[in-house]
C-alpha cells in the first residue's frame, strides 16, 4: 500500500513558476511508475506527465513539453513537477499516482494507477 500526498499548488499569474511535490509513504516508490494528471473544471482528467521506474525515461502531453519537468529524488521518496512559464489554461487540480505493474504503453491512463493522491489545486491568472 502506497499513500500520497501533493503540495505545492497555488494561485500565480501566467508566467510564473510552481514546484509540485508528491511525497510517498508506505513503501518506497522507486520501483513504480509515478503519473501526473489533472482536472480543469468542466473536463476530464488529463495526463499530465509521468515518470518510469528507478529514475527512468520520463513523458509529458504535448502542451507541457518544454515547460514542465518530472524527476524524482528515491532517497526522499518523492516525485516533483516543476512548472515554468505558466498558462491560464495550465488551471487545475493536479494529481499524483503510481503504479507498480503498469507499462509503458498505458502510462497515460489514470484508470491504469493504482494509488492517488488528494490533489493539489493550481491557479493561474492571466
Amino acid at each position: 500500500q502506497v499513500q500520497l500526498v501533493e503540495s505545492g499548488g497555488g494561485l500565480v499569474q501566467a508566467g510564473d513558476s510552481l514546484r509540485l511535490s508528491c511525497a510517498a509513504s508506505g513503501r518506497s516508490i522507486s520501483d513504480h511508475v509515478i503519473g501526473w494528471f489533472r482536472r480543469a473544471p468542466g473536463k476530464d482528467r488529463e495526463f499530465v506527465a509521468a515518470i518510469f521506474r528507478r529514475g527512468g525515461h520520463t513523458y509529458y502531453k504535448d502542451s507541457v513539453k518544454g515547460r514542465f519537468t518530472i524527476s524524482r529524488d528515491n532517497a526522499k521518496n518523492t516525485v516533483y513537477l516543476q512548472m515554468n512559464s505558466l498558462k491560464p489554461e495550465d488551471t487545475a487540480v493536479y494529481y499524483c499516482a503510481a503504479d507498480r505493474s503498469i507499462i509503458l504503453s498505458s502510462i497515460r491512463r489514470d484508470s491504469e494507477y493504482d494509488y492517488w493522491g488528494q490533489g493539489t489545486q493550481v491557479t493561474v491568472s492571466s
